[in-house]
């Protein structure tokens, strides 16, 4: 399938001719349609008005967004999330169930309505289990008339990736949380996509400079990326412009962005490639046949031929800590409240395999986190009402807040705080241990690159901090769907009693219909207890832990045992039945 990228080419007078905020609504039916993107399935996938892929949302900053939301999925309910808008005292709009609303039920509707307050490159997903890789997940544009980089591109072009699945989340999920795979093997992608399908042509001419909006919109795997005898100048990571700094090769984690400038050869003389290189070490198995690339290319004569991608000898990507932002913030070196979280894959007493922070997996609590704190006046600030598995901190207001992270896995894990971006203080190498503020030695950064997700490597760390300047509950969760789903979860629950006078007689009507119609309390503490906050009875929890010593390879050994036994005890009974034939003559 190839597709024509004329549609993405916004030519920046138009853009600087959009002075004035306005209004901008979309109305949204999601419902169940077809699709073939990668050429070797067709499936059931999650659409809008009857389309996919699904509409880009467009706006300027300062406008006022409004998305209606009709939910005709008829079998799963949903939500959306605006990845990476901060909610500026809208936290009631962001969107994860459990978390800021109630799930929109199957003929549900809902209204999304903020102020769009900063610029960049975003993207729009359902925030319900585990649901956006079956498609509901699209770009996301702030335009800026003050760009500080307007000058320097003549059009922009949308880019986005995606690793793609053959089968639906829900059939993957039950396999994936299972007793059958107590290693918490991932599973691994069929395809990768650019733009919703392969083989994509952009048409450029010579001399022109372009803005790349590149945006890894995938569930697990994250991609290298690199434009053919074309260098790339970041000036703009998640939502963050930045000054400009060449690259030859991105690496983009699932949820990351980037913005571009690659400038145009000043002839027509060749077509040239680029390449999305999906990242095998997340695989645990690499099946046979899988091609982990997905190819377009930048064409600037439509009857030359498309050149076949180069093979590369190694994977070297450009280091984003080494980014600066274009507005020169300084470090925050007084650190108000610090935050250490230890993160753990592990098994529990039903046999699968859960991920942990401070050995707490994350599960939703009965009443949505939003509306625990709205209803329970000054015991709000208290994290104990929160659930014993919500991994709840409350926040001061317009405090320097620190996020150590420890990775005690060998995996990478990208990892996303909503409402905020986050200055990256510092990151480790792979299998550094934890952190050790005695045994750091690298020189803290005088104004560290931000963003809103950013990747722990392996067995290392990484250390954040963000002022809380945004009242609001904020989840801060890998943004590995896989591992969203498995409990990679804490809970920032931001100057509690402000969001109180804030939002006290401001939640809509219809956030409240739709906890109504699926019978969920919105009153109270994580178990929806009104009277004593501190009584959890009833409340959701995780399964309980495992017998000490008791290993993954220890529940493979009992799984295969017991079913041994079972087949066994299976072929005795039929012999048992079979009917007993005595020999005649």
């Amino acid at each position: 399938m190839v597709l024509s990228l004329s549609t993405f080419l916004l030519p920046i007078s138009l853009l600087a001719s959009i002075a004035q905020c306005a209004t901008v609504t979309y109305d949204f039916d999601i419902a169940w349609t077809y699709a073939n993107p990668d050429g070797q399935q067709t499936r059931p996938i999650q659409g809008i008005n009857g389309q996919w892929p699904i509409p880009p949302i467009t706006v300027t900053k300062g406008d006022q967004l409004i998305v209606n939301v009709k939910n005709s999925l008829g079998n799963e309910s949903t939500s959306l999330h605006f990845h990476g808008l901060y909610q500026n005292g809208t936290t009631h709009m962001d969107g994860p169930v459990g978390v800021s609303q109630c799930s929109i039920p199957p003929g549900g509707s809902f209204t999304y309505n903020f102020t769009v307050d900063q610029p960049g490159t975003y993207w729009y997903h359902s925030h319900e289990h585990g649901q956006y890789p079956d498609g509901l997940r699209g770009a996301l544009i702030v335009h800026d008339p003050k760009d500080p980089h307007k000058d320097l591109y003549d059009e922009e072009i949308v880019l986005t990736l995606s690793d793609w699945y053959h089968d639906l989340m829900t059939n993957l999920l039950k396999d994936f949380i299972s007793i059958a795979n107590p290693s918490g093997a991932e599973p691994v992608p069929q395809a990768a996509l650019m733009n919703d399908t392969q083989n994509l042509t952009v048409k450029i001419e010579p001399g022109k400079t372009y803005l790349f909006r590149i945006i890894n919109m995938g569930a697990f795997a994250a991609q290298y990326v690199w434009f053919e005898d074309h260098t790339m100048r970041v000036v703009e990571v998640d939502g963050i412009y930045t000054e400009p700094m060449e690259a030859n090769m991105l690496y983009l984690t699932a949820a990351q962005r980037y913005s571009v400038l690659v400038t145009a050869k000043n002839d027509s003389n060749s077509n040239f490639a680029f390449v999305g290189s999906m990242d095998q070490d997340l695989f645990d198995v690499i099946p046979a046949g899988l091609n982990s690339n997905v190819t377009g290319w930048l064409v600037y004569d439509d009857k030359k031929d498309k050149p076949a991608a180069k093979e590369i000898e190694a994977f070297e990507p450009f280091d984003d800590f080494n980014l600066v932002p274009y507005d020169k913030e300084g470090l925050y070196d007084k650190v108000d409240q610090s935050i250490t979280l230890d993160l753990k894959m592990d098994n529990l007493n039903d046999g699968a395999n859960y991920a942990f922070f401070n050995d707490i997996t994350y599960v939703s609590p009965k009443v949505p986190t939003l509306y625990s704190v709205l209803s329970t006046g000054s015991n709000a600030t208290n994290p104990a009402i929160y659930g014993s598995n919500t991994n709840s901190f409350v926040l001061g207001h317009n405090e320097v807040v620190e996020i150590i992270l420890n990775n005690d896995d060998a995996g990478k894990h990208p990892f996303h705080l909503h409402g905020h971006a986050f200055q990256v203080v510092t990151r480790s190498d792979e299998a550094a241990g934890f952190f050790d503020p005695a045994n750091t030695t690298t020189p803290l950064p005088a104004t560290p690159m931000r963003r809103d997700t950013i990747l722990v490597r392996p067995n290392g760390y990484i250390v954040l901090r963000f002022r809380s300047d945004n009242p609001g509950v904020w989840l801060f969760h890998c943004h590995i769907e896989w591992h969203v789903a498995s409990g990679l979860i804490a809970t920032m629950i931001e100057s509690p009693l402000d969001l109180q006078r804030q939002l006290s007689d401001k939640i809509p009507q219809d956030h409240w219909k739709v906890c109504q119609d699926a019978n969920k309390p919105t009153k109270g503490n994580a178990a929806g207890n009104t009277v004593d906050y501190l009584d959890l009875t009833g409340e959701n929890k995780s399964p309980g832990k495992l017998p000490a010593g008791f290993t993954a390879r220890g529940i493979v050994a009992l799984v295969f045992s017991c079913l041994a036994a079972f087949l066994g005890m299976g072929v005795i009974a039929w012999y048992g039945m079979k009917p007993i034939k005595t020999k005649t003559g």
